[in-house]
């Protein structure tokens, strides 16, 4: 993970290049073309070794420290950015508003946050055009080498950025809505698991779920805007 850099908080992140990402729904037959500004964005997904230091403050022996976490709903990744950036110094991007529950996001924060998943497509791609980044052995953690159980994030080769798993191991929430008028409060997810088969391991396969749903093969990654002066 040679090419993260630390930035201000410590915590190492790439810097990711603006650019223009095309998203699709198969689901309605819909593309559209969305302008992603530059971002940071962590080189592995949160690890659990990360994840239970923070949000339970323990230090109690953990397995598999560097494996990412799973089992984190959309609603945990959330609290998690907010609670990471308090401690960090930095403005929380997350509100919850209303007795509803609605969160939401200070474009504006300098925090941590879930990527878009434009952002998180423009990332995986790294500049390539493929529906993967390279080889899928080569690069992910899927249903035929996993030995059915996630593994230590990094230890697969990364794309052209820098960034490691963002196919395979576990998915990775984002912060979009899937579709308001019929999936309700959905989140999204992307980048395929340990569990998938090799076709949901690619960088334009969206998945969807409840924001409290939790299981074994999901998780998330950390973003930040980057402001300029």
């Amino acid at each position: 993970m040679s090419n993260a850099r630390h930035n201000d908080t410590g915590y190492p992140m790439v810097k990711i290049p603006a650019g223009e990402i095309e998203l699709r729904d198969d689901r309605i037959k819909t593309i559209w073309t969305v302008n992603v500004n530059s971002f940071l964005l962590a080189p592995v997904p949160v690890t659990k070794a990360l994840y239970f230091s923070i949000a339970q403050q323990t230090a109690d022996p953990i397995d598999e420290p560097q494996a990412p976490v799973t089992d984190v709903s959309w609603h945990d990744a959330i609290l998690f950015c907010n609670l990471l950036s308090r401690l960090s110094g930095l403005k929380e991007c997350y509100s919850v508003i209303g007795s509803g529950g609605d969160v939401v996001c200070n474009w504006e924060a300098d925090g941590y946050r879930l990527p878009t998943e434009a952002e998180w497509q423009h990332a995986c791609k790294a500049g390539t055009d493929g529906y993967r980044y390279g080889e899928l052995d080569e690069i992910a953690w899927y249903k035929e080498n996993s030995g059915g159980k996630v593994h230590e994030a990094g230890l697969k080769l990364p794309n052209a950025w820098g960034l490691y798993d963002m196919l395979g191991n576990v998915w990775e929430w984002c912060w979009d809505l899937y579709d308001v008028k019929v999936y309700d409060s959905y989140r999204i997810f992307r980048g395929g698991s340990w569990a998938e088969e090799a076709r949901g391991c690619g960088a334009t396969c969206r998945r969807r779920s409840h924001p409290s749903f939790r299981i074994d093969d999901l998780g998330f990654r950390l973003a930040r805007s980057v402001f300029y002066k």
